[in-house]
Order: structure tokens, then sequence, then C-alpha cells
């Protein structure tokens, strides 16, 4: 890539993390920095009627890890990373998120606000943590076992139990109840996995056990005006654009519990010409899911001044 003007680089996408991205003290450093970054910061504060900020900032974690709080947070951290390496000058030709990280990604395309998208995520969290408590669920990571054999166990089990992240060669995430989930481990051990690791999650995202979640936020998310995007973006569900308003509502209500397809995502946008990737937001998994999807991507993530600082090199040298 070239020096930053104002012009779109296009061979640079931008791309935000999900739930689990969190930990204390995420967009401090931006945000005490930058105005830009604080501005954000205050006014989700503002929109709230709560110290969101604080949380970021300084935890204490058990609350940062609650749904309905991780959720908000991520989101406000990846729009202040955002807001900042906008400042430079620096303008992606797509735009992704991985689950959580549509909305981000929904901010840098200009289809919605951050007020309506912050909104919006209380309620998809709040949603989402309800059918959470209601249902017992959670999701193993799956490494080194073939779709086909995944799917397989699935379908043998009977119950609510899926893939619900495909997200690198290699890499599938299955969602279920839980006691299903448990029987699951060692058919794909025997199957040949090479590890099965249950994550640390309240709930079986992206299955069928968020249908009472997908509902609700159905009815929620129709009162609110999505414009079209004025820069590409790429949805979960598809893996492919998503190019009105009215279709990207439609695919964020059925993404709550429809598999994230970010690794066919992640090729269309190297199919058509991306071979840069600046995660925004805390931490740096999708930089690392890039990597495995095609070794030959570059990747940088923004979340503190050091991040940046290596981003911003690294695209005027590129």
């Amino acid at each position: 890539m070239g020096k930053h003007t104002d012009s779109v680089m296009t061979d640079l996408a931008f791309v935000f993390p999900g739930q689990g991205a969190q930990k204390v003290g995420m967009g401090f450093d931006l945000s005490s920095n930058f105005a830009e970054a604080n501005a954000v910061f205050e006014e989700a504060n503002s929109i709230l009627n709560w110290d969101l900020s604080n949380l970021c900032f300084n935890g204490p974690i058990e609350d940062l890890t609650r749904t309905e709080n991780t959720q908000l947070a991520i989101l406000t951290c990846s729009v202040a990373s955002l807001r900042v390496v906008q400042s430079f000058g620096i303008s992606a030709k797509i735009v992704a998120g991985h689950s959580l990280g549509e909305y981000a990604a929904l901010i840098a395309a200009e289809v919605v606000d951050f007020d309506s998208a912050l909104r919006l995520v209380q309620f998809r969290s709040k949603f989402m943590a309800e059918s959470a408590a209601q249902t017992s669920g959670g999701m193993v990571a799956v490494i080194g076992l073939e779709d086909n054999k995944i799917e397989r166990i699935c379908d043998q089990i009977d119950g609510v139990i899926s893939i619900a992240n495909f997200n690198s060669p290699g890499q599938r995430i299955v969602s279920g109840e839980t006691i299903l989930l448990d029987k699951s481990i060692p058919l794909a051990k025997s199957a040949g996995a090479k590890r099965v690791i249950p994550l640390p999650v309240s709930g079986a995202f992206h299955s069928d056990l968020m249908m009472s979640a997908q509902k609700q936020f159905g009815s929620v998310i129709c009162d609110y005006v999505f414009d079209e995007p004025k820069i590409d973006f790429v949805a979960n569900v598809t893996g492919d654009f998503a190019k009105t308003g009215e279709k990207i509502k439609k695919l964020l209500v059925q993404q709550i519990t429809n598999p994230v397809l970010w690794e066919k995502s992640v090729q269309l946008m190297k199919g058509d010409g991306i071979s840069h990737f600046i995660e925004l937001g805390p931490g740096s998994v999708l930089s690392g899911l890039v990597r495995r999807i095609g070794n030959d991507s570059i990747c940088f993530n923004v979340e503190d001044m050091k991040s940046l600082e290596r981003t911003l090199n690294g695209t005027n040298t590129a």
C-alpha cells in the first residue's frame, strides 16, 4: 500500500472482532491519546446512561465478560479504533465483521450510525443473554477435522448441535446443548480431531437455541433505517456482498441462529483483490484466522498506540 491519503486503498479491508476479544484495559490507550477515540466512549456513556468506558478500562473482568456488557464494550472499542485509523486518512475497499463485529463494519460502511448500532447491540446482547439463561448451551472448538465428519457427528446426535463458525481451514466451532457437546467431544477425537476445546461462553450462539433471541431482535430491528453501504460489506450468513439496507437487516436477524461463514468471507475478499487487512478492536484473533486462510495476506491490528504505530508504519511501506 502507498502513502496515506483520503482515497480508498483498493487492496485493503477493515475487519472487526466479535465476542470473546474483550479484556480489561481495552480502549484506554487510544482514548487517552486521541480525541476521536475518547469521543466514541463519551458518546457510548451518554447513549447508555452508564459508564461503559470505566468498565472497559478498569473492569472487573467478571462484569466485562457478561454478554450484555461484552457486546457493547467490543463495539465501542472497535469504533474508537476505526475513528483513529480514519483520522490518518486510511480508508478500506471492503469491510466485514465476525458475528458482533458486523455492527462496527456497518458503521464503517455508513449503513448505520454509532447511536443506532449501539442501541441495536444493546437489544441483541440482552436477548441473547436471556436465551442463553433459558437454555443449557455452549460451544466447542474442533481443530483438524473435516467438515463432513463434524456434520456427521452432529447428525448422529439427537438434538440441537451444529457448526456455528467456519473460522479457518481446520478450525470450526460447534454450538449446541451442553449435554450434546459433551457427547460430541469423544466422537470428534475418535474421528481424528487434533484437539477439541470447550469455550468459555455462556450460550450456544449461532444455533437454534438462540431462536427466541432471533425472534425478539427481528421485531426490534424493523424500526431502524439502514442505508445502502458506501463501502462493500461482506455478510457472515452468506459469505457474500450484501448491497441494500433491507437485505442487511434480514441477514443480521438470521445471523443470530446461523453459522458465521468467516473462511468464505475472507476468500471472497481476497478474490476481490484484498491483500491487506486491518483488524480494528481488541485483540488480533481475526488476523490469525485471515493468515491461516491465506498465508500471503498482510495483517495489522489497531487496539493501542503500539499496534497503531506498527500499522501506520506497515501501511506506509507495504
